[in-house]
């Protein structure tokens, strides 16, 4: 292992946990009315008419079309992205892939898939789908809306991933129950809710996942997107109602399909009880990848990401 010792954080991102104490880590007990909450949402975001529109991007790639896309979410909003497909071979298999919260500039070329159509959405209020006044930057972004569960940013979020597979099904009609998710940080407490209430989605990998157990999210020190939540609760009371209505841990544990999920046992960003809260919570026949750190640079990152893409490129293989 090559867990970080030395680090400038005024905390300790391990959180003085080892791996069997974060594996013993449960999820909360879901909020009330948590299922019909997102079952609702589902059902009005997929009577959206995504209307994908493409163009070609001035992106050029040896391995990929790349093409720009957007399309309509929930409420109208305008969701822009890029849509790859693959120079060989035909279109087996539909990805949607999520970003962190830092966004995204570009689509990312390194995915080990291939004949799958790799859909790259960003997020409503982030990078190519920036939308005064919604915040841009993370901490900004992670409390739009929070005082109500129906104008909350991330609710929003999840319909926007929904939507961008009922857009790849508009483009691909027969990419119908082979379509994928995968996401990191951000992009994986999104994905964690957003999975186990649609059926079109057949597996996910989720790495470093956020918003998981949202009591302990609340109370253990960051770098993240929690602090600025931890803090705006100081000054403004309790959101805890709201965010449990949002924790991907007790969503993780709906979640029937296959998942490949990999957490950090050191994360300044991302709190690794947090982490392991949504992947401990997926059924047992699913796989997680340990990894020593998450959000930060460390010693033997290469091999173990290595030895991730390899499983990464299994899972997603098109049979």
């Amino acid at each position: 292992m090559s867990v970080p010792k030395t680090h400038p954080f005024a905390f300790d991102p391990t959180y003085g946990m080892q791996l069997d104490q974060l594996l013993a880590i449960e999820p909360p007990e879901a909020a009330s009315g948590f299922d019909d909450f997102w079952i609702e949402r589902y059902r009005h975001a997929v009577t959206v008419d995504p209307q994908p529109k493409l163009r070609r991007s001035r992106i050029n790639h040896p391995d990929w079309h790349v093409l720009d896309v957007s399309y309509t979410s929930t409420g109208a909003f305008q969701i822009g992205g890029w849509l790859l497909l693959p120079r060989d071979g035909t279109v087996r298999r539909g990805l949607v892939v999520g970003h962190g919260y830092g966004g995204r500039n570009l689509p990312d070329f390194d995915l080990p898939v291939k004949e799958t159509a790799m859909l790259f959405p960003c997020f409503r209020g982030l990078s190519l789908s920036a939308c005064p006044p919604i915040p841009a930057d993370p901490g900004g972004h992670v409390l739009h809306g929070i005082e109500s569960p129906d104008s909350y940013i991330i609710g929003g979020c999840v319909d926007d991933l929904w939507i961008a597979v009922s857009a790849l099904v508009a483009l691909y009609p027969w990419l119908a129950g082979h379509i994928g998710y995968s996401g990191i940080s951000f992009g994986g407490g999104i994905g964690a809710l957003a999975i186990p209430f649609d059926s079109r989605i057949d597996r996910g990998h989720l790495v470093v996942p956020t918003f998981g157990h949202r009591p302990l999210w609340l109370t253990l020190p960051t770098v993240g997107s929690a602090q600025s939540v931890q803090a705006y609760q100081k000054k403004q009371g309790s959101v805890l109602e709201t965010l449990r209505l949002f924790d991907a841990a007790s969503a993780a544990a709906r979640i029937k399909v296959p998942m490949l999920a990999a957490t950090a046992l050191f994360d300044p960003a991302v709190a690794p009880p947090c982490q392991f809260a949504v992947a401990n919570a997926l059924p047992k026949f699913n796989e997680i990848f340990i990894l020593d750190a998450g959000h930060f640079d460390y010693v033997g990152s290469s091999e173990q990401n290595a030895l991730l893409r390899e499983k990464v490129e299994r899972f997603f293989k098109v049979p």
